[in-house]
């Protein structure tokens, strides 16, 4: 992919790993690749931001390296970490032996031997099949001083470790990092970054996926099970149903063998679609049935 010469070939070797993306994201992807710049995906959980990077990982035949943020997430945490466990075995084992010279045993301890590699580390080091692609994971639930950190290691692909020093990687990763907007990201960070905001798709592409995703569902059942969520995605629910779910959703239906929707199979697999007791308890009764005809509705004036 990093030698495509167009942005329909992006989209081609996308689809190939069953990511199926609109122009514009192609087109993003296409210059990060390119230019060899951050891509910072934005958007709704479930639209698809941590699919691409695997999707791009497997097109490029890449290890796929994920640093999964949260709250409290540090430097050392994403970076590396010593294996005290191993350390104290080592320095009970020199004490016992009668053979623990300090220079040398300290030396020994904080050894690459003992060094445990977190993802930002992992993503520094020489790979024999190019460099690897690094998802940094919904970045907004991490805090500032951690975007601080990763200005630095983003800008100049490298971290220090105070025993061993600096190391370099010899080949920038690729790196995505996405965020689902529980905050904003400092505009420090992404300008390091090219940006694309990850929308839910539109119904011809939402179809598109589902063939992909999951091919053996009817051309009638998918088209009624994207007209519904898209349609629900219109209500004034807590959380709406992403693509995930528009995915999980079409495969429960395929296990239970549902031909076609109806308000009862609806209020049956709601779990499938809805996260939140509240949301669910809304399409309980007549909603359902009222969100499936106007769906109908919509796939009859197509």
């Amino acid at each position: 992919m990093q030698q495509a010469q167009s942005i329909g070939q992006v989209q081609h070797m996308l689809s190939e790993q069953g990511y199926i993306c609109g122009r514009s994201l192609a087109t993003v992807v296409f210059l990060s690749l390119k230019l060899g710049r951050p891509l910072f995906l934005e958007g709704e959980a479930g639209t698809g931001k941590t699919e691409i990077a695997k999707a791009i990982a497997a097109a490029l035949g890449r290890r796929l390296i994920r640093l999964q943020c949260y709250e409290g997430l540090d430097a050392a945490s994403a970076v590396y970490e010593w294996n005290f466990a191993a350390q104290m075995v080592a320095i009970r084992t020199a004490e016992a032996a009668g053979s623990a010279e300090r220079t040398a045993l300290q030396a020994e301890l904080f050894s690459a031997d003992y060094l445990i590699e977190r993802p930002l580390l992992q993503a520094m080091r020489p790979d024999e099949h190019g460099a690897p692609v690094l998802l940094i994971d919904e970045l907004d639930r991490t805090d500032e001083p951690f975007e601080a950190f990763l200005l630095e290691a983003l800008s100049d692909f490298q971290v220090t470790i105070p025993e061993l020093g600096t190391i370099q990687a010899p080949e920038p990763p690729i790196v995505i990092l996405t965020s689902n907007r529980t905050r904003e990201v400092h505009d420090a960070l992404k300008r390091r970054c090219l940006y694309h905001w990850v929308d839910y798709p539109d119904f011809p592409r939402e179809i598109e996926i589902l063939n992909a995703r999951a091919p053996e569902a009817s051309e009638r059942l998918s088209r009624e099970i994207v007209a519904f969520v898209q349609s629900l995605r219109t209500e004034d629910l807590f959380k709406k149903p992403g693509v995930a779910e528009t995915i999980d959703w079409a495969n429960c239906l395929l296990a239970l063998d549902v031909i076609t929707l109806s308000p009862e199979v609806i209020a049956d697999t709601l779990g499938a679609i809805l996260k939140y007791q509240d949301d669910i308890a809304r399409l309980h009764g007549s909603e359902a049935k009222r969100i499936l005809d106007q769906a109908r509705a919509s796939l009859d004036a197509a």
